[in-house]
């Protein structure tokens, strides 16, 4: 669909649902004469990445994802843990296209349905995330070109706020101890972003207010979620979410998506870690998120860590270790958490990991040496 096409079409669907136009004041942030901070439970567990792409897609650095309908199975085995918690990253390919983004099929939508649902069986919060959304992803795919973009341009712009608009619709009611909506995945470092995701945050929020005045909302720090945003401060029943990912070096090892990171050195691997000239040990992790987070926090702004974890080439021993120490800061920091993935190269379940110990559980390859660390944090 042509540019041209789709602003007339976005015109017509601001109208029926009621947006406004989405050239934003600074003041015209959704907040209330006397915001309440929101009090955030400490939940903890993991990513679910069955609409991550589209069942066929074959994005570089995919991995063994499990493209296709959420399992029952991942909820009851999270909670049979202890766990309370589970994010979905999710692409609008699943349910829409680059040819149109104001079509939205039923089918694939009815998935994530049965997900909230299965989330409120087993007494699991979700959180539904647009990894991919109309003109942004933080790894585009090869093949399926963006033709615009999200930060700049006002067509993306609207579908973005369409579609959250009718999930808004969707889940109206459904209490938000159960259901979360994590607005956009990781938006970029560079500063001539900026201004540009805070307006989408912005016009996102109220198209979904105006649905659903009462949803829990959340919005992914800048710079790639490392970093919280203080001006959205004021916002009602609203929390930032953080990254575990630091140093790239640990968590990315010989990752495919991160060619920079092919030739370091195997034999400078390790936790604590000297590179560089930088000790990177658990005061450096406290360091980096008192850094980036402080700031928000002391405006009584609430966290949650979405992403942590560590590709399945870092040694066992390794992930083992910086995973307790990121845990225990983020405990500090009455942090919630998710892990990237229950199941695959990153996961407590078929990761793959060359030197890790793994028994049968429920049809799964299962780290328990790893699970255990988990239950800890």
């Amino acid at each position: 669909m042509l540019r041209r096409d789709f602003i007339k079409k976005a015109a017509a669907s601001s109208v029926a649902t009621g947006f406004v136009s989405l050239k934003l004041r600074a003041d015209d942030t959704p907040k209330t004469a006397a915001a309440k901070k929101t009090k955030l439970p400490r939940r903890r567990g993991f990513n679910l990445m069955n609409m991550f792409l589209p069942v066929g897609n074959t994005f570089k650095g995919s991995g063994n994802y499990d493209l296709g309908p959420f399992h029952e199975q991942d909820f009851e085995i999270i909670a049979g843990w202890g766990f309370d918690f589970v994010r979905l990253p999710l692409s609008y390919w699943c349910w829409s296209s680059e040819d149109d983004w104001f079509r939205m099929d039923e089918k694939a939508l009815k998935q994530i349905d049965q997900a909230v649902e299965w989330g409120k069986q087993y007494g699991i919060h979700v959180n539904i995330n647009f990894h991919r959304a109309p003109g942004y992803c933080v790894n585009p795919d090869p093949v399926i070109k963006i033709r615009s973009n999200l930060f700049f341009d006002e067509a993306p712009l609207e579908a973005f706020c369409y579609q959250w608009g009718k999930f808004a619709e969707r889940y109206k009611g459904r209490p938000s101890s159960e259901l979360s909506f994590d607005l956009l995945n990781e938006p970029p470092g560079s500063p001539k972003f900026r201004d540009g995701y805070i307006k989408a945050v912005r016009a996102a929020i109220k198209a979904i207010r105006d649905m659903d005045s009462s949803r829990l909302i959340c919005v992914d720090g800048y710079k790639w979620g490392r970093e919280g945003i203080c001006e959205l401060d004021g916002i009602d029943n609203f929390f930032q979410s953080s990254r575990g990912y630091d140093p790239r070096e640990i968590t990315h090892f010989r990752a495919q998506w991160c060619p920079d990171l092919n030739d370091f050195p195997e034999k400078l691997l390790g936790w604590p870690m000297v590179y560089k000239g930088i000790k990177y040990d658990k005061n450096y992790l406290r360091a980096a998120y008192n850094k980036n987070w402080d700031g928000w926090e002391k405006l009584g702004g609430a966290v949650h860590c979405g992403e942590f974890g560590c590709y399945n080439k870092t040694p066992a021993p390794i992930t083992y270790a910086w995973t307790r120490d990121i845990l225990d800061v983020f405990k500090e920091r009455n942090w919630g958490w998710a892990l990237w993935r229950l199941r695959g190269a990153h996961g407590v379940l078929d990761s793959d990991r060359a030197d890790a110990k793994f028994e049968n559980f429920k049809g799964h390859q299962l780290d328990r040496d790893f699970l255990e660390i988990l239950k800890q944090g």
